[in-house]
């Protein structure tokens, strides 16, 4: 059974949250929509095995990865004759050439590299178009490497590079909203310091905006930061008026909270107090 949607719908990063979730298996078809002369209408396939992606390629033909080798001139001793029986490889293609001792396992693991993440990034800047994830799908072994990573990764790292976030800009948490922690303990994903300054306010009771301050950095790109650890689900959104509610329970404040409330925090305290009191 296919899954289908809309990019504006439902966002790429949220697209592979939900992917490696649900441990699923399958091809993802992506059919981005132009957006002007610098970014022209594109058909991507992703490759997922159980929740982790294996391949990607914007050729339909199967020979993605076998451009990609030619270009980084790692297929100059394969003979045209070896090239005819790629196509009926039972391993990855990656596995094969590597027990050839034709590829290192570094040069493997920059090939992946360059085919999921430099690829990958691009489509985190469309905001239109339509995705169908079909399950039950052949693995193309001849687009493989033999390497595997979680969507989570590589969200994380596309967010971090990229540029244009008008695609994501809807999707932000808002600057007079908190963050509380989704998970146990401290997050398993390698974080870099701003991304790890940020989870040390997962407590419900700092405002983005306040942290903005205290960090000195602009809203926006704390915004930003935020939606990474979300959408990794590491961190969720909370809504400063149910983290107030909280306090108002016998949870205590941050210390440095009181001193940078918002005003639009204390317009929302007093509605809360306004409708318990009704």
């Amino acid at each position: 059974m296919a899954i289908t949607g809309q990019l504006a719908e439902f966002s790429l990063p949220e697209l592979f949250q939900f992917l490696e979730q649900g441990n699923k298996t399958g091809q993802l078809t992506l059919q981005t929509a132009a957006q002007g002369d610098s970014k022209p209408a594109r058909t991507f396939y992703i490759w997922l095995r159980k929740g982790r992606i294996v391949s990607a390629s914007h050729y339909s033909d199967g020979n993605g990865l076998l451009r990609l080798l030619y270009r980084k001139g790692l297929l100059q001793n394969i003979t045209k004759e070896q090239i005819q029986q790629f196509s009926s490889l039972v391993v990855p293609l990656g596995v094969y050439l590597k027990i050839r001792e034709q590829v290192t396992p570094e040069q493997l693991k920059l090939t992946f590299y360059t085919q999921v993440m430099r690829q990958v990034c691009a489509l985190f800047e469309y905001s239109e178009g339509q995705f169908e994830f079909e399950s039950g799908v052949k693995m193309p072994m001849q687009e493989m490497t033999g390497h595997m990573m979680l969507p989570t990764e590589v969200t994380l790292g596309a967010l971090r590079v990229l540029k244009n976030w008008e695609a994501l800009e809807e999707k932000l948490p808002e600057s007079n909203s908190t963050l509380e922690s989704a998970i146990e303990g401290k997050p398993h994903l390698k974080l870099n310091k701003l991304e790890w300054q940020l989870w040390e306010f997962t407590n419900g009771t700092v405002s983005l905006s306040s942290i903005a301050k205290q960090l000195r950095m602009d809203i926006d790109d704390i915004r930003r930061v935020a939606f990474r650890l979300i959408l990794v689900g590491i961190a969720e959104e909370v809504p400063m008026v149910a983290a107030a509610s909280r306090s108002l329970m016998g949870e205590a404040p941050a210390e440095n909270e009181a001193d940078d409330l918002s005003e639009s925090f204390l317009e929302s305290l007093v509605d809360f107090l306004k409708g318990n009191a009704q």
